[in-house]
């Protein structure tokens, strides 16, 4: 092991209580603990070369959503090959779970499983590796693990990373630890970035030159199923024609902004109805509690989505927020919806992806703070697409105005679906590199 990884390790090992408490809380009750650890069922040492799975790894919920098409593929191409995913997240594990054990075709397909991704000590990154024996690993955007990456080169196994980006910020983060990037990356057999800047920050940081290229986003390459169009159009029917907007990805600081302004829209639009849907499963509790508060204070009603059934009804205006506090059904939210603000951005958190609601073609409405998604949303902009608002206030006027302006409403949505059109290719170009690393 080199000096700076031995740093990073002991850096790691020492700051291990803080790690544990964040984790023990991203658990559910179908993985044990001891997966954090690196603790998994071992792939047979007789299984052939052709059979050894491909492990494919997405921190969190919106980088599983985000890989969907490539996951897709990859079972297409390499249909006897298993696929294990792992994720960081609770949520990214039950949205994997899902994505998994999708019905296509699953009677023709190689087996496919989730496991959380080992804390990157040295001896359980080993251990993951040497248990999973791996014939491909494939890292999501800055998913960039030092130990797991010196283990997959020890084992022989080529690394590829997908949807490369490095804002400039966690550049600048990453060259403080410049050493133990240049030693990590020198184990990346190929990347793809998402964009030129990105790959050139990679380079600075020391990724060798000849082994990345820019191939575009993966966010582009999203399908909407059919059935989450479906589902958003029966729940359509139970809000009986009503004026109805989402936000989505909301973060503490952000509910209460959204709830202000949606007093102000519905003094325009008395039968208006919005969608709140928080980012976080853990704060699913006290924002409905803040939803309920608010509208027993206005003489209002406020429902959760966990406590509705197929028959109820929201036709009523009195019903002015309907908190999503079901896990999976954002997509379907969306399809529901005829406006989408996308959180994360009226709080200094850097905005959340877009190109869901962009794909359902609804217009789109974001805060100022928009720093991971930047290039995504001045293409937006500049298409008509999205409105990005200073406050409550500018985002009441400008739900108000769209509610009030079908013709305005229905381009905006048909601009973002076209960006998203035009934008693909991510993904053809990513399954032609990892092609050369892996053989069909």
């Amino acid at each position: 092991m080199s000096l700076a990884r031995g740093l990073y390790s002991a850096a790691l090992t020492l700051l291990s209580p803080l790690i544990w408490q964040r984790v023990w809380r991203e658990h559910d009750d179908q993985h044990p603990r001891c997966e954090r650890l690196g603790i998994i069922p071992a792939t047979p040492s007789s299984t052939p070369a052709l059979e050894s799975p491909i492990w494919l790894h997405a921190a969190s919920l919106g980088e599983v959503v985000m890989v969907a098409s490539l996951v897709e593929a990859l079972r297409r191409r390499y249909p006897t090959r298993p696929l294990v995913m792992t994720t960081m997240t609770a949520t990214g594990a039950a949205q994997a779970a899902r994505l998994l054990h999708s019905p296509e075709g699953s009677a023709v397909l190689a087996p496919a499983r989730h496991h959380y991704l080992p804390l990157d000590f040295p001896c359980t990154a080993r251990r993951f590796v040497t248990r999973l024996r791996p014939a491909l690993a494939i890292l999501v955007e800055t998913e960039l693990w030092p130990n797991l990456m010196a283990a997959c080169a020890r084992e022989g196994v080529p690394l590829g990373v997908v949807n490369g980006r490095l804002s400039p910020r966690a550049f600048d983060r990453y060259r403080k630890v410049a050493s133990v990037m240049r030693e990590s990356l020198a184990n990346v057999s190929w990347l793809g970035a998402k964009a030129p800047e990105d790959l050139e920050r990679f380079i600075a940081l020391g990724l060798p030159a000849a082994r990345g290229v820019t191939v575009g986003s993966l966010k582009f390459e999203l399908e909407i199923s059919p059935q989450v169009i479906t589902s958003g159009q029966a729940l359509q029917v139970q809000f009986d024609g009503r004026p109805v907007w989402i936000a989505a990805s909301t973060h503490e600081g952000e509910d209460a902004q959204i709830l202000t302004a949606h007093a102000a829209v519905r003094a325009q639009h008395p039968d208006a109805l919005l969608l709140l849907v928080p980012r976080h499963p853990q704060r699913f509790e006290a924002v409905a509690a803040q939803s309920d508060t608010w509208c027993q204070s206005r003489e209002e009603t406020n429902l959760r989505r966990s406590h509705m059934h197929a028959a109820s009804s929201l036709s009523d205006p009195a019903i002015s927020v309907l908190v999503g506090d079901s896990l999976g059904e954002l997509l379907t939210l969306y399809a529901a919806s005829d406006i989408a603000f996308v959180g994360g951005s009226l709080v200094p958190v850097g905005g959340h992806n877009m190109l869901e609601p962009a794909a359902l073609g609804l217009p789109l409405l974001s805060g100022p703070s928009l720093a991971n998604f930047n290039e995504i949303a001045e293409v937006m902009t500049e298409e008509g697409a999205l409105q990005v608002v200073a406050d409550s206030e500018a985002l009441a006027v400008a739900v108000a105005a769209l509610f009030a302006d079908n013709v305005m409403r229905k381009q905006a949505g048909e601009a973002a679906r076209q960006v998203v059109a035009r934008n693909r290719g991510a993904l053809s170009g990513s399954l032609a590199e990892i092609a050369i690393l892996l053989p069909a």
